[in-house]
């Protein structure tokens, strides 16, 4: 077994379940201690995985990297996500509005914006929300600054659909705001979107995006690949999803037909995909589009 795996599984599948750490490991009878060196990969008994995936409501066989994982909270999600990202050679992505790990400090500031927006208005859920939220905007600040340290190489495909849709909403548009951030949303997303422009006016190594004028895929997916494998992950959680419990479940698996379904259908997409100063030209008419509504 691979007890490093195990640990990280535990840890996402901890933060799916909503528990503390201190009342999964007062069940189990360990110390918290304990239970955190487990999630850093310290060897765990196969009795303990048995009560552990009892615990979390969750197969043994999940917990041990084995079969599909399925999460229905958003921060279980992104920690998983993130802990895949850490060996990932190369990433591919599909319909996505912006590629989450390249976005600017003015979209994290207007996420946590909205975050904050959100606590407000909950009222005996306030704090609950605010350590959510916390949670969330902390795992998505560690992808980044991963992507930061390694870089792996990135493909990204915009939907030209999805682009309008977060011009005319902006960031976390799922999120009920103030009038006031929703304005700063909006201009957060112009401000990414150009930039995104300028990435593709440029050409970067290791990163390309590119725009679907046309064909809209049915759903986000994202294929990660290290050394020894890949990962396919199904997502109806995007970066800027609310703390609260949405509705939907994400999947993650490593079966190879799925990862080469995907492919597949991916392949296709990025060939009819506009590219380079083709794709950053209509990005900006895009934008100018939307500037003159």
């Amino acid at each position: 077994m691979r007890f490093t795996e195990i640990g990280q599984q535990l840890r996402a599948y901890r933060l799916e379940s909503g528990l503390r750490a201190e009342e999964i490991a007062a069940r189990l009878g360990v110390s918290r201690a304990a239970l955190y060196r487990y999630e850093k990969g310290e060897v765990i008994k196969l009795d303990t995985i048995q009560r552990l995936a009892e615990l979390l409501k969750i197969s043994p066989l999940s917990l041990l990297g084995i079969g599909v994982e399925y999460y229905s909270r958003p921060v279980g999600y992104l920690e998983r996500i993130r802990q895949i990202e850490e060996t990932a050679d190369q990433i591919l992505q599909v319909d996505v509005p912006v590629c989450f790990l390249t976005t600017t400090d003015a979209y994290d500031k207007a996420l946590a914006m909205a975050f904050e927006d959100t606590a407000e208005a909950a009222g005996a859920e306030r704090a609950a929300l605010r350590v959510n939220a916390e949670q969330v905007l902390g795992i998505l600040a560690a992808r980044k600054r991963m992507y930061a340290q390694r870089k792996p190489g990135i493909i990204a495909m915009l939907p030209a659909a999805r682009i309008r849709q977060f011009l005319e909403l902006g960031v976390a548009p799922a999120i009920a705001v103030s009038d006031r951030t929703r304005r700063l949303c909006r201009q957060a997303a112009a401000a990414e979107l150009t930039h995104i422009a300028e990435v593709m006016e440029a050409e970067p190594m290791g990163l390309q995006i590119g725009i679907l004028p046309v064909s809209e895929p049915t759903g986000s997916f994202e294929i990660l690949r290290a050394r020894d494998r890949a990962m396919l992950s199904i997502n109806p959680f995007r970066p800027d999803t609310p703390p609260p419990l949405p509705a939907g479940v994400a999947m993650i698996t490593g079966a190879d037909e799925a990862i080469a379904a995907h492919q597949r259908v991916a392949e296709q997409l990025w060939r009819e995909a506009l590219k380079g100063a083709a794709a950053a030209a209509r990005l900006r008419e895009l934008l100018s589009t939307s500037m003159a509504a």
